[in-house]
């Protein structure tokens, strides 16, 4: 049976060791992060009088790996204090401390020697049955195991992140035919369970899944390019969301990973394949050319692509040059932006014969999946793998063969043997024998297709998908915003679904629905769902033209109901889970705030934003953030509702966001007793978990209690900060209007410093500001340029 990891340590304090190091941290593992010895003494350290054999000198290249983590953009920390995890050192002072961890992770520079005299010292003063990987991104496994001890190669694997390893959620697993099965199997739970990962198997070939497909799709569509005369610009514009691709498309993608590092992946390939195979990874001299001049990509200030001020030009490749930046714009570019569904919108391209887009993507589009056709089995066991590691790795919304489904397997095998493309042979078995699609569903499962029939998909037990539920189970109660689900054990789901999950009277209706139906027949309720952010905040857009036509009744009415829809969450005789995820704003943050527990997301974005667009929190966030805050204090220690309010207030008025569920717990979203899921795919199932626990406990909703405030004495104290934020001219007049609302709310009102209040009084006030400010034209004038713009208005 493989060690339990407990420690771990990462040998290389480069990008992706120290961002290594860094996820490890994240989820609580105390790492040891080790590097080379530096031989000169950089001028700094010269001046302070230090030799090559003072510790910071020798431990040099992991102490600047830290400070880079600190600086970093996005975060690799998901909160600063997790930095106290990371231990630096050298390999000479400290490598026998490998003695004592359980995993020792190599991310040293990408070359084969180097790499086995690093793995032949670690032989040497590893524990027996300490688990040892490489996160090479192609190199042989196997190779780099040779001469080791039998123990190590039981223990050896590849662990190959992607970068960021925080934020990309592949991890490519690849064992050797040494390694022990139960080490594999324990790193493939240990990577989903706690690192958070996307796991995949995958064969010890050169560039393993996501990079060998990845590499390939891009050189073919720079090939594309240059054969059919399109422009880098152009490209870009049709090969990104378009075709469900990340925005940074084709080119933008290469100069965010570095060109330099592109051709590297690239090259690894071309010396390990031979025939038309090699030919298709050979680099073209342009980019050649591009690597000699410097030009790699955002690390060197210009690739493909080069800022000037606010303008962004792209490479002419035949001029060398830089131009203004040219888009695609097509008749089938037009319609397929009209269409419903990713299906919809790649049929209408790569079926547009003749049209200068439909073109390019549609030879883009083939020769990629004949090449990932043709793979299956040698890079990994089956299609889903290959699938997975390319949403994993590269952001894709549908793999290969999804996408082959969605484009239609037989309408575009005749496409491609009219055209006397070489289709595999397994591809035209499968057609012969009535199968007409990669992957099928039935009763909620789905499957996929391998030679001789269809299989299951086979997935962690913790992964839900709340479609499949809806097409094996149904749905209790649905309307146009939300639908209520059984989530199996006695547990039901409230899902938001209205556009951007935003709520509107759908959605607190169903929230009362749910309640009475869960109260009635089940043992809680789940509120929670998979849509692209778990929920943005009200639904402005109506806000907006209700105040403009004054229908102040109308807003009063419908923000009162949200109040006591919430209030019913909070004090429901049995358990409310909310399970946050992604951008949870606003009223998305207030539905979380009145829950019995949330179970966040690691990366939850949580926050009361609603100063931005002019107004404050009216749905009891401003009561509930300062109540969790009382709450979250030692019983018996002397309680400053002062300081308690002001922190409550600098939150909402400077509308502060959490970068993660870490920080959300730091900004006083999350309690002690609310959970943090590491896998996204795993959040329903937690949160699940947290619902049954609580009610097995025998659940008992909070107990209403009069609430202490501050009074006139915090008024004073929030009014003050303000008044001089505005003076300083960091705020505006009408910034300093929501301000003092606020503060208001927050104060309790003017009353006496302690005094207790009940909650309806607090909701009271918070509806009264609240209406009072979306009645200002600033205030309108705020939601217009929001929902216009995308981003606040300051005036």
């Amino acid at each position: 049976m493989a060690k339990r990891i407990r420690r771990a340590a990462v040998l290389g304090s480069g990008v992706m060791g120290s961002g290594i190091a860094a996820h490890l941290a994240n989820v609580g593992i105390p790492t040891l992060l080790l590097d080379i010895v530096p031989r000169e003494l950089t001028k700094e350290e010269e001046a302070k009088g230090w030799t090559l054999e003072h510790k910071q000198v020798r431990n040099r290249l992991a102490n600047q790996a830290l400070e880079r983590l600190l600086k970093q953009k996005p975060a690799p920390l998901m909160s600063k204090d997790n930095i106290a995890l990371i231990e630096t050192g050298n390999f000479e002072d400290d490598f026998h401390r490998l003695a004592e961890v359980d995993w020792i992770i190599e991310a040293v520079v990408e070359k084969l020697d180097v790499k086995k005299a690093v793995f032949a010292r670690v032989d040497e003063v590893r524990t027996p049955g300490t688990i040892v990987s490489s996160n090479t991104s192609g190199i042989s496994i196997a190779a780099m195991a040779e001469g080791r001890s039998d123990d190590f190669k039981k223990h050896f694997l590849g662990t190959h992140f992607f970068n960021p390893p925080r934020y990309l959620k592949l991890l490519e697993i690849i064992p050797t035919e040494h390694t022990d099965p139960d080490v594999v199997a324990y790193m493939k739970s240990f990577g989903e369970d706690v690192l958070g990962k996307g796991v995949v198997m995958a064969k010890d070939t050169p560039n393993f899944i996501a990079n060998r497909i990845g590499t390939y799709g891009l050189l073919v569509t720079v090939r594309e390019m240059m054969q059919g005369g399109y422009s880098v610009g152009e490209v870009d514009s049709v090969t990104g969301p378009l075709i469900g691709r990340p925005k940074s498309a084709t080119f933008r993608t290469l100069d965010v990973v570095g060109l330099d590092t592109f051709v590297h992946v690239a090259n690894n390939v071309y010396e390990n394949v031979e025939g038309e195979e090699k030919e298709a990874f050979r680099v073209p001299e342009f980019m050649k050319t591009m690597l000699e001049n410097g030009w790699l990509g955002s690390k060197s200030g210009q690739g493909f692509f080069l800022k000037q001020g606010k303008d962004i030009f792209e490479l002419n490749y035949v001029t060398m040059q830089y131009e203004p930046r040219k888009k695609l714009v097509t008749p089938a570019v037009e319609m397929a932006k009209q269409a419903k569904g990713a299906a919809a919108k790649l049929q209408t391209l790569v079926y547009a014969d003749g049209d200068r887009a439909g073109t390019l993507l549609w030879n883009i589009i083939a020769p990629t999946l004949l090449y990932t056709a043709r793979l299956v089995g040698e890079i990994a066991d089956d299609i889903v793998a290959i699938d997975q590691a390319m949403k994993w790795g590269f952001g894709w919304e549908q793999g290969p063969f999804e996408l082959w489904d969605a484009i239609g397997l037989e309408k575009s095998v005749r496409k491609m043997q009219a055209e006397g493309r070489d289709i595999p042979s397994w591809i035209t078995d499968m057609l012969a024998d009535g199968a007409t699609s990669f992957y099928q569903t039935k009763n909620g499962r789905l499957f996929y297709y391998a030679p001789g029939g269809y299989k299951p998909v086979e997935e962690n037990e913790k992964v839900i998908h709340i479609r499949r539920l809806k097409e094996a189970r149904g749905v209790i109660k649905k309307n146009a915003g939300a639908s209520l689900i059984d989530l199996g054990d006695d547990v039901a789901l409230l899902e938001f679904h209205s556009p951007n999950n935003a709520i509107g009277a759908d959605i607190v209706q169903m929230i009362n629905e749910a309640l009475e139906e869960v109260n009635r027949n089940y043992k809680g309720l789940v509120i929670g769902n998979q849509g692209k952010n778990f929920c943005v905040g009200a639904n402005l857009a109506m806000m907006l033209m209700e105040a403009q036509d004054e229908n102040f009744f109308e807003l009063e009415l419908a923000v009162r109901q949200f109040q006591q829809a919430l209030m019913r969450v909070k004090y429901n005789p049995k358990p409310v889970v909310v399970a946050p995820f992604a951008m949870t704003l606003g009223g998305g943050a207030e539905v979380s705030l009145a829950a019995s527990r949330i179970q966040a997301a690691a990366e939850t974005y949580i926050g009361l934003v609603e100063v931005g667009v002019g107004l404050i929190p009216g749905g009891g966030g401003n009561k509930e953030l300062y109540i969790k805050r009382l709450n979250s204090l030692p019983r018996g220690v002397d309680v400053d509702y002062v300081k308690i309010a002001a922190s409550v207030f600098e939150t909402i008025a400077m509308a502060k966001v959490s970068t993660s569920a870490a920080e959300a717990r730091e900004l006083g979203f999350l309690n002690h007793r609310d959970g943090i899921t590491m896998n996204g795919d795993h959040l329903l199932y937690e949160a699940k978990q947290a619902v049954l626990s609580m009610y097995e406990e025998g659940y008992r909703p909070p107990v209403r209690k009069k609430v202490p405030v501050a009074g006139e004495s915090g008024y004073a104290a929030m009014l003050l900060g303000a008044q001089s934020m505005f003076h300083s001219g960091y705020i505006s007049e009408h910034d300093l209007k929501i301000a003092k609302k606020l503060a208001y709310v927050l104060a309790g009102g003017k009353v006496p410093y302690g005094t207790e209040v009940d909650e309806q009084y607090l909701l009271d006030l918070e509806r009264e500001a609240f209406l009072s400010l979306i009645g200002e034209p600033k205030t309108q004038a705020r939601m217009q340029h929001m929902l216009v713009k995308g981003k606040p208005l300051r005036n």
